[in-house]
């Protein structure tokens, strides 16, 4: 697949002024809005209370829902120091929609199919500023609900800067508001925040994204809390 490249810089999304109207947004816009529809219920493992920036959060991936219900969950410190890997060729395409998802969502436009020299820079100023990223290592929303095979790319950045990876588990979102849907029908939504799985000294990254794609499953297993 020939990757898009991507001439939009999104480092002013990340400045203080962009942080406000980012949480004004999720907080007092899209929040209720997600409450009316979705009633979204939260649980957060307490392994994930004791951790500090910068990690990765790793999700299933089924609908455009995804994003603005996980940053809603997680706490405000998180929520205001992460960035959002948004696909280069899907969201940054037209100038328009790419600045709109930049500032209210935070996201950053990388490659699906394999980073480019500029998108590992990015990636690197970020983390050595303390910014965690939010990453659906499917690389595209699941077509039926349920959850695919994991890319290499989180589990590679997970082992190259020693990262935690936050695995989080979303069921709902996909009857809410499939892909081909462009406004959500009323459907109960239910979001897990597990305890992080963390790279072992000398791991390769093949090995931990196995480890990864386990503990996605076997959240996707287990069911979630009426």
């Amino acid at each position: 697949m020939k990757e898009t490249r991507v001439n939009f810089s999104t480092e002013w999304a990340r400045t203080p002024a962009a942080a406000v109207v980012r949480e004004t947004v999720i907080s007092h816009i899209l929040g209720p809005a997600i409450d009316v529809y979705t009633h979204p219920r939260v649980s957060i493992d307490p392994g994930f209370g004791v951790l500090e920036p910068p990690v990765i959060f790793a999700s299933n991936h089924s609908s455009h829902l995804d994003t603005p219900i996980i940053l809603k969950s997680v706490p405000r410190r998180w929520r205001r120091k992460t960035a959002v890997v948004a696909a280069a060729d899907y969201f940054y395409q037209n100038r328009a929609i790419a600045s709109l998802v930049s500032l209210v969502f935070g996201t950053i436009p990388i490659e699906r199919a394999r980073l480019s020299r500029d998108s590992l820079l990015l990636i690197n100023g970020l983390i050595q500023k303390d910014w965690s990223l939010l990453f659906y290592p499917e690389g595209t929303r699941s077509r039926d609900g349920s959850m695919g095979r994991m890319r290499s790319g989180t589990g590679f950045l997970a082992v190259e800067y020693g990262l935690p990876v936050v695995p989080i588990s979303l069921k709902g979102t996909y009857q809410a508001m499939p892909p081909g849907r462009f406004w959500p029908v009323h459907h109960p939504v239910t979001v897990r925040i597990a305890a992080p799985v963390t790279p072992m000294v000398g791991e390769e990254h093949r090995a931990f994204t196995a480890r990864l794609q386990g503990a996605l499953d076997e959240l996707a297993r287990e069911p979630h809390p009426p």
